[in-house]
């Protein structure tokens, strides 16, 4: 009968279970994600090489002139090295561990999860899958407020492979707007890709002016109707008012129109 369980369980039948329990589900990049992972054995004692845990979300990816939607791992956190689980016995282990300040937002249908995963050789591994609100850094929110402030209003978010621009993974999240105010007659689109970390957020705005004439059509013609701006967010500038920073946004946007 022994024999006959230990081949159930190496089909996945009476095997060890995996329950991923979040201390909470709703962060910001860059804050600690924590929980506890709760082990449950199955009819038989199974020895486990290793749990691991995966941060996942997706991109898309230009393919034959197609978007193909390729899986991306954010990080890696290796929980234990080898557990012996008898049968039924039930384990729990903490974990804790910092969200890349890279995370994309969920916003959209864009997917952030956390795969947790055990490592048992000759068995098919049990997993668990939880799925991660990731909310606006407060300064990414303060950019986002003071550019609606100024009359763009946000219509698409997503993630797109980009080498050139993405630096710790192969892609960047795209935040797209479109004027509803002033600018409706001179710029065709803003799109905004945030670099964060730690103390301060870094702002990429494109900036996709409207074809204006000859001249308008030709620059669209060769993308030289697209104008790029850089600036940077501190800490402190929490403190400033979104009127005033979305005066400096708005101070960088008509230099780009003149």
């Amino acid at each position: 009968m022994s024999m006959f369980k230990k081949l159930l369980a190496s089909v996945g039948i009476g095997s060890a279970q995996v329950d991923t329990r979040l201390e909470q589900d709703s962060l910001i990049p860059g804050e600690v994600l924590s929980g506890e992972v709760h082990l449950t054995g199955g009819d038989v004692a199974q020895e486990i090489d290793e749990i691991y845990m995966y941060v996942i979300t997706h991109y898309e990816r230009e393919n034959n002139d197609s978007k193909v939607k390729e899986e991306c791992t954010l990080i890696k956190h290796r929980l234990t090295e080898r557990v012996v689980l008898q049968p039924k016995e039930h384990k729990v282990l903490p974990f804790a561990f910092r969200l890349p300040y890279e995370t994309p937002l969920t916003m959209g249908r864009q997917p952030v999860y956390l795969r947790t995963g055990l490592d048992i050789k000759n068995a098919i591994d049990p997993g668990d899958s939880d799925f991660i609100e990731v909310r606006p850094h407060p300064l990414m929110a303060k950019v986002m407020d003071a550019v609606s402030q100024i009359g763009f209003q946000l219509y698409k978010v997503d993630c797109e492979y980009n080498r050139h621009l993405g630096k710790a993974y192969p892609f960047v999240q795209e935040f797209e707007f479109r004027p509803t105010g002033p600018y409706r007659s001179r710029v065709e689109e803003l799109e905004i890709i945030f670099y964060l970390n730690e103390n301060s957020v870094e702002v990429l705005m494109e900036l996709d002016k409207r074809a204006r004439g000859f001249l308008g059509a030709f620059e669209e013609a060769f993308n030289l109707d697209e104008r790029y701006v850089r600036f940077r967010l501190h800490r402190e500038d929490l403190q400033r008012s979104t009127g005033d920073i979305a005066h400096s946004i708005e101070d960088l946007i008509r230099k780009q129109l003149r």
